[in-house]
């Protein structure tokens, strides 16, 4: 079969520790020809997770995001976090001793009335498992989350995701284009957040 051929594979330019040590950047400038499969890259640092989105060839184009385990003793494995839908996503990730989080914006139809969300996932790094999956979206659909940046705080426990979007998230504090949503106890329970835009 030559699907294989067809399929590009893009991974974000964090890596995350899977045993939540630091945190290392990738210059992109290092990534050269990464439309390529199998093109070469900067050497990762160290056992660890990945972001990436795989590029599903058809019309309209489709995004698979997955988490994926690289460079570690273990046979590489990953886990499918969602798709997107005719939307190249956003994706980011961060990590602590509690596990890592993935942030995705997404389209779940390429009609033009469906909005663009933010998935925030809670991925256990050493089996992989989805631990807890929530979405953000603007209120009725009515406006897209165009980002959303994870950040664990000092604490260790509250998650605070930050980004930009159109529309009204639904319980926002304020009002504008940006938005902050914390959300307390994320990796061991299933509080909603507070949303503050400005």
């Amino acid at each position: 079969m030559r699907n294989s051929s067809n399929i590009i594979q893009l991974c974000v330019v964090l890596l995350v520790t899977a045993c939540g040590g630091a945190t290392a950047q990738r210059d992109p400038a290092d990534a050269q020809g990464e439309d390529a499969p199998g093109a070469a890259t900067s050497e990762l640092l160290s056992c660890g997770l990945i972001i990436t989105r795989v590029v599903n060839p058809g019309v309209p184009l489709t995004y698979t995001i997955r988490v994926q385990r690289v460079n570690c003793t273990v046979p590489p494995e990953s886990v499918v976090l969602g798709n997107s839908i005719g939307h190249d996503p956003v994706l980011s990730l961060v990590s602590s001793e509690l596990g890592a989080v993935a942030t995705y914006t997404q389209k779940q139809s390429v009609s033009g009335s469906s909005p663009v969300t933010l998935g925030v996932v809670h991925v256990d790094p050493e089996t992989l498992a989805i631990v807890r999956s929530t979405n953000l979206a603007v209120y009725l659909g009515r406006g897209n989350i165009s980002s959303g940046t994870p950040r664990i705080e000092a604490d260790g426990t509250t998650l605070t995701v930050s980004g930009t979007k159109s529309g009204v998230l639904l319980g926002e504090v304020g009002g504008g284009s940006h938005y902050v949503a914390t959300y307390p106890d994320f990796f061991t329970s299933t509080l909603a957040p507070t949303l503050v835009a400005y």
